[in-house]
C-alpha cells in the first residue's frame, strides 16, 4: 500500500474514516468526498491510501491501481486472494497507527468502494480484533464471507451502512445484499440503502454518509 493521501481536520484529530478507492481509480477518487464530509465533521481525519499497479486478469492484463487481481467475474467473482489479505494488511496497519497517535479505535472508521469495500470489510470483520466506530459500504460486495462468519463479540458490535445503486451493473445489488444478509445473520447492525445509480456515487449517497457518521462522531 502506497503512502495514503491525509487530509487532516481544522480542530485537532479525535476520530478518523480510512477510506479505500475502487478497481482502476486512485487516493484522489474521494478526496472531494471527504473535504465535503470534514465541513461537518471538524475533528475526523480522513486517511486515503494508494492502491499499488498491477495487472487485472479480467481486464485484459492491464496493469491498473488495485488492491488485488479479479481473475473471473461468473459465476462467481475468482480473485487473488492472498493480495486481498495483503491489502486488509495494510488497513489494520493504519488503523494500528491511527490507535498508536491516541484514536480511540472506537472512533475509527472503515470505508470503501467497490472491490475496496470488499478489503475493508474483510478486514473489519475477519481480520481486525477489537472495536471500530463502523464500515461504510459503497457499491461493494464480500468474496470472504463465509455463510458462518464465526464473530466474536467485538465484531458483532461493529456498525456498516451498505450502500448500492439500484441500476449497478458492475457489482449487481445483488451481491451487495448478500453480504449485508450475511451481516445481519450473524447479529451485525446493519442498515441497507439503495439509489437510483449504476456503478457510482450520488451527493443524496454522501449526505446520508454524512448523517450517519455524524450521528456517531458528533
Amino acid at each position: 500500500m502506497h503512502d495514503p493521501l491525509i487530509l487532516e481536520p481544522t480542530r485537532q484529530a479525535d476520530a478518523c474514516v480510512i477510506w479505500l478507492h475502487g478497481l482502476g481509480a486512485d487516493r484522489h477518487d474521494f478526496h472531494p468526498v471527504a473535504e465535503a464530509l470534514q465541513v461537518h465533521l471538524d475533528s475526523t481525519r480522513f486517511i486515503l491510501p494508494q492502491a499499488p499497479t498491477r495487472p487485472v486478469t479480467i481486464n485484459g492484463g492491464w496493469a491498473m491501481p488495485s488492491w488485488y487481481d479479479i481473475l473471473a467475474t461468473s459465476p462467481a467473482r475468482a480473485i487473488d486472494q492472498d493480495q486481498l489479505e495483503h491489502s486488509a494488511q495494510g488497513v489494520i496497519d493504519l488503523i494500528e497507527a491511527q490507535r498508536d497517535a491516541g484514536i480511540d479505535p472506537a472512533r475509527i472508521f472503515l470505508a470503501g468502494f467497490s472491490q475496496g469495500g470488499a478489503v475493508v470489510l474483510h478486514a473489519a470483520f475477519l481480520r481486525w480484533k477489537g472495536a471500530l466506530g463502523g464500515v461504510l459500504a459503497l457499491s461493494t460486495y464480500a468474496p470472504t464471507f463465509a455463510e458462518d462468519l464465526q464473530l466474536d463479540d467485538a465484531a458483532r458490535h461493529i456498525p456498516v451502512l451498505c450502500l448500492h445503486g439500484n441500476r449497478d451493473d458492475v457489482v449487481l445489488p445483488a451481491m451487495g445484499r448478500a453480504a449485508y444478509d450475511r451481516l445481519l445473520a450473524n447479529g451485525v447492525t446493519a442498515s441497507w440503502r439503495e439509489y437510483p445509480m449504476a456503478h457510482e456515487v450520488l451527493p443524496a449517497e454522501i449526505r446520508d454518509i454524512a448523517d450517519w457518521l455524524g450521528e456517531r462522531l458528533n
